[in-house]
């Protein structure tokens, strides 16, 4: 993405970043957001756990589906924030950065939903159970993130394991 350019005297954002890695991860991420739309959708909550309230996760159409894209664009977008600063501490690509590499997606998700959508994102993670949510995001996330690591570098997909 950053066609080999410099900036202070190093790397923008590094060869691990580009246009054909944005695209797809936007791309997968909104299916995967419309994928779990259409599960909450066929099974609301209040089917699979009686007296729970009717929540169609990411609320109803056409706004649902641009949460899903925002979320996913977020995610690319906060990656590569995390790459950014990853460069200017000096850090090569693949060096491990705890807590960087597992949550700069999420920070970027949510700050971009955040100023679309800033009142999904208070229901969704500060009113009600909303803190539940965010907590586990904040703990799961860092734990899927380590694990799903592991194994695509036991796969040979990966160089390193995290």
């Amino acid at each position: 993405m950053d066609l080999g350019r410099s900036w202070k005297g190093k790397r923008i954002l590094g060869d691990g970043k580009t246009w054909w890695g944005l695209l797809g991860g936007v791309i997968f991420g909104t299916f995967a957001g419309l994928l779990q739309i259409l599960a909450a959708l066929a099974y609301p909550a209040d089917v699979w756990m009686p007296g729970a309230p009717v929540n169609y996760g990411f609320g109803l159409m056409p706004s649902a589906a641009f949460i899903a894209f925002l979320l996913a664009l977020g995610a690319m977008l906060g990656d590569i924030g995390g790459a950014f600063i990853k460069r200017r501490r000096g850090m090569g690509r693949g060096e491990k950065a705890p807590l960087l590499d597992q949550l700069d997606f999420v920070v970027g998700a949510w700050v971009l939903v955040l100023v679309f959508f800033p009142n999904w994102f208070l229901e969704t993670f500060i009113y009600d159970m909303g803190p539940v949510s965010l907590v586990a995001v904040l703990i799961l996330v860092p734990v899927l993130h380590r694990l799903i690591n592991i194994a695509g570098h036991r796969l040979g997909m990966k160089k390193e394991p995290w």
